[in-house]
């Protein structure tokens, strides 16, 4: 993969299959990031596999050789801090972040959420818009902070829920939505036209009261 001397250094956390890590090394070039590295808890995920076929150096770090929250949150500070001061991405990474690494990387730690934040944080969501008859679901990028999934948010994709989607047909749906609008946003930072500042979003030099919305395209 090729670098310019520019690019946003940006560490990418991972748990699963990768479909956002990959995403945003197909479009990386584009979007003036260089991806320093991927790091997993989990030493079987697909990510690291999507990482290492472009050329991206891997790490993992495992709750099991980190039992503490402590422990384990120091751990991937290290490891994230070899890189100097990095956009962390979260893309599909399953552990909860302690006080202490969140305070470290606020501002410039970010994370995709399937659903329209605040609506269905947490886990499930897919299922949960089902259960609770949404006609609309989507997915939302946020800063990330103390409190789950209630980061200040940026950018979100509504989508809408058909008469006949399960929860797979409905996942799919969203994450091609996901693909959109998370490489979307991380270019937005790269480029200088999003920060957090005093707890607020600020894009292009204005806060960002609401969130951009990225329209339903069939």
């Amino acid at each position: 993969m090729s670098r310019t001397a520019s690019a946003l250094p940006v560490v990418v956390l991972v748990s699963g299959n990768g479909s956002n890590l990959q995403a945003i090394l197909d479009k990386a070039k584009a979007l003036d990031v260089e991806v320093r590295e991927v790091i997993s808890d989990k030493p079987q995920a697909r990510a690291l596999e999507r990482a290492r076929a472009a050329g991206i150096p891997t790490s993992v770090i495992t709750a099991t050789d980190h039992l503490a929250q402590d422990a384990y949150d120091r751990a991937l500070m290290q490891a994230i801090d070899l890189h100097g001061e990095p956009l962390v991405i979260l893309a599909g990474f399953m552990r909860i972040l302690g006080a202490d690494f969140v305070r470290r990387y606020a501002g410039r730690l970010l994370n995709i959420h399937p659903s329209l934040l605040p609506r269905h944080r947490g886990l499930h969501t897919h299922r949960r818009a089902l259960e609770a008859g949404d006609t609309q679901h989507g997915c939302s990028v946020h800063f990330v902070t103390l409190e789950l999934d209630a980061g200040q948010v940026i950018a979100q994709a509504p989508v809408p829920v058909k008469k006949d989607d399960d929860e797979a047909a409905l996942r799919v749906r969203v994450q091609a939505r996901e693909h959109v609008i998370y490489p979307e946003v991380i270019g937005w930072f790269a480029g200088g036209r999003l920060r957090l500042e005093d707890g607020r979003v600020m894009f292009d030099g204005a806060p960002l009261d609401v969130p951009k919305i990225f329209p339903w395209q069939e």
